[in-house]
Parts: C-alpha cells; sequence; structure tokens
C-alpha cells in the first residue's frame, strides 16, 4: 500500500518551539521533489521529546502542507496501547492515509503481546498500519514469524524494517503476503533490502537528498541494476555521515549546513560534535548539497 521513498521528516525548532513556516517548507521540498510520501513524528522527527499538544500539530500542519497530494503515514507509536490509540485516532482525523507505530519500547512485551498491541490499535483506529520494527531502540525483536501473525490483521498493511538483518527480512518477505509491504528503515540498507523483494524506504537520508533516494530505488524497480548500485555506492558517504552520532542529530545538522531549518535540537540530545559538522560539511560540499 506504501512503497517507493518516504522520508521521516525532521521536525524544525525555532526559540523551543515548532518552526511551522520550516517545517511546510521542507514538506513542499519534499513533494517538489517527486516524494512517494512523508512520515512526520518518527524517530527522525523527535517524536520522544513532543509533547501530546505538539504531537498531533506537527500531524496536523503536514497532513495541512500536503493536502493530498501524496499520502501522509504519521508516527503514532507508543509503549501504552491506550496511548498509541488515541495517538492514531487522532492521525486518522486529521486526514493521514496511515500511521507508523514503533514497536513498544522498554516494557518488552513478548511476541503474543506485540500482536495484541497491533490489534488493538488497529480495531480501535481502523487506519492503515506500518508495524517499524526496530530492536536496537525497543529491546525487542519482531520476529518473521510474528510479523506474518500481524499480516493477517485488517489494517496491518506493512512493516518498517530496522532490524539490520537481511537474512531476517529476506524471512519477513517469504512468510508475508505479497500485499504486505515491506519498507527498509536504514537507508544503507535499502537496495539489499529491495533485492531479497522489499517494497521501497522510510529515509532519514531523503531529507538531505530527496532526488537521489528517489534515484535508487526508481532504477532497481525499472531494473537497471547497475544504476541503482552507482546511485547507492555514491551516497555511501552521506549514508555514512548521516548517522555518524544518534539520528536525527546529523541529518538536523546537515539541513542547517543547507539552510533549511535551524540547529536546534532538543535534550537529551545535543548538537553534533565540531569535528563530525566539519566531516559532514566536506560530504554535502563533495555530493553538490551545499
Amino acid at each position: 500500500m506504501f512503497e517507493g521513498v518516504m522520508t521521516a521528516l525532521v521536525t524544525p525548532f525555532r526559540d523551543g518551539a515548532i518552526d511551522e513556516p520550516a517545517l511546510r517548507a521542507l514538506v513542499e521540498r519534499q513533494i517538489s521533489a517527486g516524494i512517494d510520501g512523508l512520515v512526520p513524528c518518527g524517530s527522525t522527527g523527535e517524536s520522544a521529546t513532543l509533547s501530546h499538544q505538539e504531537h498531533d500539530r506537527v500531524i496536523e500542519i503536514v497532513v495541512d502542507a500536503a493536502a493530498g497530494r501524496v499520502p501522509v503515514v504519521a508516527g503514532t507509536g507508543s509503549n501504552n496501547t491506550q496511548e498509541a490509540i488515541r495517538l492514531t485516532q487522532h492521525a486518522k482525523a486529521a486526514g493521514a492515509a496511515g500511521a507508523l507505530l514503533i514497536s513498544p519500547y522498554y516494557n518488552k512485551p513478548t511476541q503474543a503481546g506485540l500482536v495484541a498491541h497491533y490489534e488493538a490499535v488497529a480495531r480501535a483506529s481502523e487506519l492503515p498500519l506500518l508495524v517499524y520494527n526496530i530492536p536496537g531502540r525497543t529491546a525487542s525483536n519482531i520476529l518473521p514469524s510474528t510479523l506474518a501473525q500481524l499480516a493477517q490483521i485488517e489494517y496491518v498493511v506493512g512493516v518498517k524494517e530496522s532490524c539490520g538483518d537481511i537474512d531476517q527480512i529476506a524471512h519477513v518477505v517469504a512468510q508475508c503476503p505479497d500485499d504486505f509491504t515491506v519498507l527498509s528503515g536504514d537507508d544503507a540498507l535499502a537496495l539489499p533490502l529491495m533485492s531479497v523483494g522489499g517494497d521501497g524506504v522510510i529515509s532519514t537520508t531523503s531529507n538531505v537528498a530527496p532526488n537521489e533516494m528517489l534515484s535508487l530505488v526508481r532504477e532497481f524497480k525499472a531494473g537497471n541494476m547497475a544504476v541503482a548500485l552507482s546511485v547507492h555506492q555514491r551516497l555511501l558517504p552521506l549514508f555514512d555521515a548521516l548517522f555518524c552520532e544518534t539520528n536525527p542529530i546529523p541529518v538536523k545538522a546537515a539541513l542547517s549546513i543547507m539552510g533549511l531549518v535551524g540547529d536546534e535540537i532538543r535534550l537529551p540530545l545535543t548538537a553534533i560534535t565540531q569535528p563530525n559538522r566539519e566531516a559532514l560539511q566536506v560530504v554535502l560540499k563533495e555530493l553538490g548539497f551545499s
């Protein structure tokens, strides 16, 4: 249902508040580039430090700015099932086309608990849901057999996979129905993931380089493997630079260097270190982004 390149949008701040003009400008830049969808309020959007009111407002702004031109899949995950339901219901009311829900973190639910969590949100919201598997942030891994169960639940339409294990992802693709979307949550693994049957990427890098990420995915889908590989290899230094520190520290720094947002980031995250900022500036300049 959702495929291609969807951008995990940063949330720009100014003087401690959401910078609405900058956020709207980011949406326009993405849509002008031809992006396939927008994902506000994910990890890249610093959702963990947004108040509930801010979280709701970011989704409302992005849906309004997109104006139906691309689908908006709102980040609405929580380790509190009732909170996830409320966030998802709000996203639906705001006009989002779907929701992305991180696997409950810290609680460390069993595989049965994960199924029950997503089923509860799906039943209460009746909105297309993408499961988000990122064991490095949640301390739990959604197994392929569990995703196969989740794929049978109405409104659970796909997964953003950030497990980092291509073999595991290959088993997800093999065990789930053909219409169950499998997206990479790691930019550097987008090409390998598609090679085992995946459908695209929810990308941090496309905040900086939407055209290039679109080229990577679309050339692969068109069967132009050599071209897709060439794009992937060209972007490798950018992938490295954008994940040299905890996401979204480097991507926010990159967008600041490019003059697209301010450099504000919320605690407990801190500004990029000077050596990494200088290295990032070099990569952006070499690739023609600054």
